[in-house]
């Protein structure tokens, strides 16, 4: 965080309760994956429709915190370098020890690594800009590009070419062939769009005019989920996997 700015416990309590939702959800789908039980695929699909609004408020409370950073390239740099370490994790080691389909390409930490570097190499564009129509117009973008991975665009009034989507090189930017699976996936359309709506609203928040109440205490919990959520991100699947393994291992061992 920069030197003399705030720090807002709001955002912190944001981003840390849409961490632990993530964990508590990836959860229900190792529970499948890891011990076959049905159930839990079923509650993880079940939570899905919950998935956009907590992933959109920790995006936007990222592009926020971008306006804070001392450099986001640099912190850019350092979250896409743990995104490429979990596909390297996932889709590389995880097989050779046979562990296969929860293979990640492009997933959160890619995806936000990506994001930051982009708004800090266009800060002072972003700076030029009024802030209530940046974040307009960025707004606007996601939404029209929301549906890019149908083929859709503009609220469906644009069809994309098929030719787009034959091949999975353009993955990072939300066209991909039939076949792509990635178990956590997150493209920049439309991701980039509504991190920049946050970094557009980061302004107020670098100048210290957000409402007071943002800058009171509520959960020492989420704030500090939320100051770690980067680490949080990076240690809960291999700590789930690790408990769940352990424990099929275990009652095999006894059944």
């Amino acid at each position: 965080m920069r030197d003399g700015v705030r720090r807002i416990p709001l955002l912190d309590e944001i981003r840390g309760f849409a961490i632990i939702c993530m964990v508590f959800h990836h959860f229900f789908y190792d529970l499948g994956f890891v011990l076959n039980i049905k159930a839990g695929y079923d509650i993880f699909n079940a939570l899905c429709v919950f998935q956009p609004f907590f992933w959109s408020a920790f995006i936007i409370t990222s592009g926020i915190c971008s306006r804070l950073s001392r450099s986001a390239v640099k912190r850019g740099i350092i979250v896409l370098s743990g995104g490429i370490a979990v596909t390297v994790a996932t889709a590389v080691i995880m097989p050779l020890i046979g562990i296969t389909g929860a293979e990640i390409y492009f997933g959160i930490l890619s995806c936000l690594g990506c994001c930051m570097i982009i708004t800090g190499l266009a800060s002072p564009l972003i700076e030029k800009c009024d802030e209530r129509a940046g974040a307009a117009v960025c707004g606007f973008l996601f939404l029209a590009s929301y549906k890019i991975s149908e083929k859709k665009l503009l609220f469906g009034l644009i069809t994309l070419p098929d030719f787009l989507y034959q091949s999975d090189w353009l993955c990072p930017l939300g066209l991909y062939s039939q076949s792509f699976h990635s178990a956590d996936y997150f493209s920049l359309v439309p991701w980039l769009f509504l991190f920049l709506v946050g970094a557009f609203i980061g302004k107020y928040a670098r100048d210290g005019a957000f409402p007071k109440t943002a800058y009171k205490s509520r959960s020492v919990f989420f704030q500090k989920a939320g100051k770690y959520s980067f680490w949080i991100y990076l240690a809960h699947q291999p700590v789930l996997y690790a408990l769940l393994y352990s424990f099929k291992y275990l009652t095999g061992l006894f059944n």
